[in-house]
């Protein structure tokens, strides 16, 4: 299954993927329109400090510790991706505590949110990975698991 990797050496920490993501899962048209002002809520996240930085987001576990632990049954794998539905998320943040990397985080509204690939987005590929000026970040198969 194709996942999003990060290659650290190559990370600048400009935050464009956050800013990729955050608009790509906005619905809004364009990004001034869906940023501009605002306070966004990507579902990667730069982290780091002066000498290295490296964008973290779920890594579509082979075995999910936040689909066993979510209390709502709100967290479920499908077809190789770890997804939320937002309908019936009720925001305890166990998934928060249980996941290893940090992938996920609250959105706007008090829902949990996380990386779904772009899938219900029309980029064809993570926005992040479109949106990254140094290809640090890439969408693509590898040889292991996690």
């Amino acid at each position: 299954m194709k996942r999003v990797y990060v290659n650290e050496e190559w990370c600048l920490g400009c935050h464009l993927c956050e800013y990729n993501c955050a608009w790509a899962n906005s619905g809004v048209r364009f990004m001034t329109d869906a940023l501009k002002g605002r306070k966004i809520f990507p579902r990667i996240h730069v982290e780091g400090d002066s000498k290295i930085t490296f964008a973290v987001s779920c890594r579509h576990c082979e075995d999910p510790l936040c689909v066993k632990s979510c209390i709502a049954g709100a967290i479920r794998k499908e077809d190789g991706v770890v997804r939320i539905n937002r309908d019936k998320c009720v925001g305890c943040l166990t998934c928060v505590l249980v996941c290893p990397y940090g992938a996920l985080a609250p959105a706007e509204d008090g829902i949990m949110q996380k990386c779904e690939l772009c899938l219900s987005n029309s980029f064809g590929e993570p926005a992040c990975v479109k949106g990254c000026p140094n290809h640090a970040i890439v969408y693509e198969e590898r040889g292991g698991a996690e």
